[in-house]
Order: structure tokens, then sequence, then C-alpha cells
């Protein structure tokens, strides 16, 4: 009877206890609920001079976006009615100012204000607080000592390994020159980057390192479903909720395509400071060769001798990995189908390429001068299709736009770069393939920030020559090689990921080129 009375105190004690915790849950809840709410009332009051499309109560503008291949063109067309500016709302909670006119880029992009701490937070777990997401005296500290890396000097000499990681991609391709059947391009060039980037940033340990990236090819595939998973969780809102989203199946790919990414990458730095250890002295390194990208990182000291720390590093090698292989991979990919479906402007690149190699395949630092028409071409894709489609900052203090209007400290601002590019007002026929936009005298009619695709201003993209030396050469060595067509049967529908995809792939034709002559 004891026992029994026992039980029923404690039984009774526990069910108290777990009523509580679900009482004060419940208040929890409903107190987050509540300063959510009160918070959205103050942004929309701070946003009214700014209107937008109508949004969902629930749902704001997520519903629009159908990743159908038409979400890109919804934004340029939103732009139309709502000039300059116009509020996106992501959820019931989280709104963007989007602007998309030059005007407006100039005044953000001009500002050292940090990227918003909303979209970039869902990176951190994959490329850590590196260059791309860090901010104040952490990302100018980081900013000073990495610039060497992309000094003249050090790009001129991965000409020759950028051309030599195209030549394997083109070969490969005679396969496909052999059928009058078309071929999706972009994981084919992923690779070619990748190879590419990791030839630049860690010489010595290339080889031991990139025999593991056989078959399948793991961190291409990582790279891609991080990709996607950041995307899906900025489009669920529940998944905003750092436990909610730890706790979904989602977030477990997440941290799964996390520790495939990293280890690649830890495995990178790992060999490479087994190298240096093996160097007596920095001196005997830069007597032989340039120093690498990862060299740089592992022997870069400030003015107090400082180094970057462990982490650092695997943040910075994890940022490059995927901004020095993804984007320009997206960069040059769209670059080839627009060239593909405009023949009279692939071959007046073609005859400039052929004239500027002189016989050679491969290009060479001094052929990057000779391409002037070939470049203008990759500028007019990169407008068209730019490889990061938007970018956004987080206000820290008001600003004011040339109009008057003002957004409030704690605004996160997007800037659509794919808005700006393809924004009628500033540009004639802006669908429209027309690289002579580019010429230096037309260039100069337009505002500089009217053409963004690697950002602007003091928080520009550090890696901007190393992106375009990479394209010219990818680009100048296939034309001087194979015909391209479009499959009219394949039109790319174009989504936006961290850089600018096609949903269906992108598929070429390709024929040798002497077929031809």
């Amino acid at each position: 009877m004891e026992l029994f009375e026992t039980l029923k105190k404690v039984t009774l004690g526990s069910y108290r206890i777990h009523h509580l915790v679900a009482i004060f849950s419940l208040v929890y809840v409903v107190l987050k609920i509540s300063k959510l709410i009160v918070k959205r009332n103050e942004w929309i009051r701070a946003l009214e001079t700014f209107p937008g499309p109508p949004k969902h109560w629930l749902f704001g503008h997520v519903r629009e976006f159908k990743e159908d291949g038409t979400d890109m063109y919804k934004v340029v067309k939103w732009g139309e009615s709502y000039p300059l500016a116009f509020q996106m709302w992501f959820g019931p909670f989280v709104s963007f100012l989007n602007i998309h006119h030059p005007d407006y880029v100039k005044t953000i992009l001009a500002s050292t204000e940090p990227k918003d701490d909303f979209l970039y937070r869902f990176l951190i777990p994959w490329i850590g607080d590196g260059l791309l997401v860090s901010e104040g005296q952490k990302w100018f500290r980081h900013r000073r000592l990495l610039t060497p890396g992309f000094h003249y000097d050090v790009l001129k000499p991965y000409v020759k390994l950028m051309a030599d990681s195209a030549k394997t991609m083109l070969d490969k391709w005679e396969t496909h020159s052999k059928f009058d059947e078309s071929f999706e391009l972009f994981e084919h060039v992923s690779l070619m980057t990748l190879d590419s980037i990791m030839k630049c940033e860690v010489t010595h340990t290339f080889l031991l390192f990139f025999s593991r990236f056989s078959g399948t090819n793991s961190y291409i595939k990582a790279v891609y479903e991080l990709s996607d998973l950041v995307n899906v969780r900025f489009r669920i809102f529940p998944y905003h909720s750092e436990w909610i989203f730890q706790l979904s199946p989602h977030g477990y790919k997440y941290r799964k395509a996390c520790n495939v990414a990293h280890s690649h990458t830890e495995e990178i730095i790992r060999k490479r400071k087994e190298a240096l250890k093996d160097e007596k002295e920095l001196g005997r390194i830069q007597a032989k060769r340039n120093l690498d990208f990862l060299d740089i990182l592992l022997c870069a000291r400030d003015e107090d001798q400082q180094g970057l720390s462990d982490e650092a590093i695997r943040a910075e090698v994890d940022t490059f990995m995927f901004e020095g292989h993804d984007t320009t991979a997206s960069g040059i990919s769209w670059t080839l189908y627009s060239l593909a479906c405009n023949p009279e402007h692939q071959q007046i690149c073609r005859d400039e390429v052929i004239s500027a190699l002189e016989g050679r395949d491969t290009m060479e630092w001094e052929d990057l001068s000779k391409i002037p028409y070939t470049t203008m071409c990759i500028k007019e894709s990169l407008r068209l299709y730019p490889p990061v489609p938007g970018i956004s900052r987080k206000i820290t203090k008001p600003i004011t736009f040339f109009d008057g209007r003002t957004v409030p400290e704690g605004c996160l601002v997007g800037t659509s770069i794919f808005g700006i590019h393809r924004n009628a007002t500033v540009w004639e026929n802006p669908n429209e393939f027309d690289p002579l936009r580019f010429l230096p005298e037309n260039s100069a009619k337009r505002s500089p920030h009217a053409f963004v695709p690697f950002s602007a201003g003091p928080r520009n993209c550090i890696g901007q020559n190393f992106a375009m030396n990479e394209m010219k050469v990818v680009v100048a060595q296939t034309l001087k090689r194979y015909q391209l067509t479009e499959d009219p049967m394949k039109k790319p529908k174009m989504i936006p990921r961290l850089v600018l995809r096609s949903l269906n792939g992108i598929h070429l034709k390709i024929k040798p080129l002497e077929l031809h002559d």
C-alpha cells in the first residue's frame, strides 16, 4: 500500500512537472510569436514608402516562385511596376528591400555594410566565417592578408594551369562531338574548374588529392546538395529556426554534405602543412616558384606578425573551393550557351582567337589581352546570366537614397544583380545578346554600377581577375576546337541557387572545327 502511494505521488509530481514545462513552453512560443508580430508591423511601417507586389499574409511572396525556370523573370517584371526598389517577404516575418537600379545599388555597394545575418548565416556551417560572410575588423584583416594572393604576379602562372585543365576537358568532349546529340555541359565544366582551382590553390598536393575525385566526384555532389539545401531552408520559413532545421531530414542531409566538403578541405590543408614543413624556410619556396593560394594563407602575417588560425584557414579554403570553381563554372557554361545561340558572334570570336593563338592550341598570359571581342561576349553573357544573381546586406545605420527615401537600421537590402542587368531603363533591349554594349565608348555612357557581376565597392569579389582569366582561357580554347550549337528541344530553365544554374541542365551540340572549315 505504501509503495502504491509513493508511486502515485511520484507519478503525480512528474505529471505536474511536465504540465508546467508544457505551460512554460507555450508561454515562450506565444511571447516569441508576439515579438515577431511586433517586429513585422515595425518593418511594414518602416518600408511603407517602398510598395511591392501583393503578398500572402503567411507565405509572403514565397509561393510566387514556382521553381520552373520563370522566377528570375518574375522579379524583373515586378521591377517594371515598382521602379528602383520594392519589398519582398519570405514567410510572415522576413522582409527584404529588393533594389534593381544602379543609383540605388551604388549607395549600398559603396559602403562596407556587412552581409545580411539571415541568408548568409545558413552558409556558415559549410564555409565558416570566411571572407564571404565575415564583417568588421575580422573581414578587413582577412581581406588585407588575402589580397596578395590575387596579385598580377601570382595570377600570371595560373593561366597555363587553367589552359591544361581546359584541354583535358575538351579532349573528353571528343566523344560527344562524334554524335549529333546534345550533352549537358555544366557538370563537365564544374569538374574542370575544380581541377583548375585545385592546381592553383595547392600545386604540390594536387595530384595526390585529386585522385580521390574519380567517378561521381563526392565533392561536386556535396556542393550541389549544399546549394540546394540552403535554397530549401530559405524558402521554408520554419527552417529559419536553427533547431527545427537541425532536427529535420534536410538538416541531416546538410550536415552530412558539410562533412564531405570539410573532409576534402581538411585533407588539403593537412597535406600542404606537411609539405611546408619539409621546406627549411619560406625563402626557398619563393625561390623555387610563386606561392600558391594556400601557401599565402598559411604564411600570411599582419603587422603584429600574427597569422590566421587553423579555423580561419579552413574557412577561407572552403570559401574559395566553392566560389573559385562553382561561380566560374556557371559563368563559363552560360557563356558557351550564349555563343551557341548566337553563331554570328561565335564565329567573330573564333576568328579572333585563331589569330591570337597563331597556330597554338592553348592560351598563354599574353593572349588574354588579344581577344577583346571575345571578352565583350563574355561580359554580355555575364550581364544576361550573372553567376551570382543576387547579394544582400544588413544596414547598420539609416541610409538615404538619392530620391530621398530612407531605410532604417537593421533593414535587409537585397541587390538583384539579375534585375539590374535586365533593367529596361538602363539597358536598351535588355534581353538581347549584344556584346557591342561593352565597347569602351558605350560603357562610358553607363553608370559603373549598371554592370556588377562581381559586385562593386570595398566588398567586391576579390577573385574577379582570376575568374575572368579562366573564362577567357576556357572559352577561347573551346572555340578553337569546336563549333557550338544549341539544342532547341532542351532550352535551359534558369534557377537561382547560390549560383545561377539550370533546372534541366545546359545542353549543347558540338562538332570538331575542321568539319566546318
